[in-house]
């Protein structure tokens, strides 16, 4: 799998968990292994431009998802097609001021928004309350599983 992070942000973000992260949510999700994704991180400036360009909304936000290639997650044992999964936008910044009223370090809060985006990229929505119990669950779960892993813990045996 093919991950660019590109960090525009002036933020001190660690780019290679970041696309360790992403990878390991690609694969968890059985995308093709030859699938692409770009995680570009940026300053409230940029997110704001875009927030206001592609959903009409004035200010920062803390992530926006671009989906390219419109590819859904594999089913039944199978992958995805191959493609291009699409392009996120991520504030750091807007993370570390979220992150303590979600009770967890900013480091978190990147992770959660970056598995978030691409939730997102696979067509995930949380409009409706049958939407958003169905996307946060797998959002949680992936990061449940990116967190036994980081652990040691093989998430394939709880």
């Amino acid at each position: 799998m093919n991950v660019d992070v590109l960090n525009e942000s002036g933020a001190d973000v660690d780019v290679v968990a970041l696309t360790r992260l992403c990878r390991f949510a690609m694969r968890r999700m059985r995308l093709h292994p030859a699938t692409e994704l770009t995680l570009r991180l940026v300053d409230p400036a940029t997110i704001a431009v875009l927030n206001k360009q592609w959903m009409g909304k004035e200010g920062p936000t803390d992530v926006l998802s671009f989906p390219m290639d419109e590819l859904t997650p594999g089913r039944d044992g199978e992958e995805s097609p191959e493609g291009y999964l699409g392009d996120i936008a991520l504030c750091p910044q807007v993370a570390e001021q979220q992150a303590p009223a979600a009770g967890h370090t900013t480091q978190d809060e990147v992770n959660l928004l970056t598995v978030h985006g691409i939730l997102h990229l696979l067509g995930y929505d949380h409009a409706e309350p049958a939407e958003h119990k169905e996307m946060f669950g797998v959002q949680g779960r992936l990061l449940l599983e990116w967190q036994q892993a980081a652990d040691g813990v093989d998430p394939e045996s709880s």
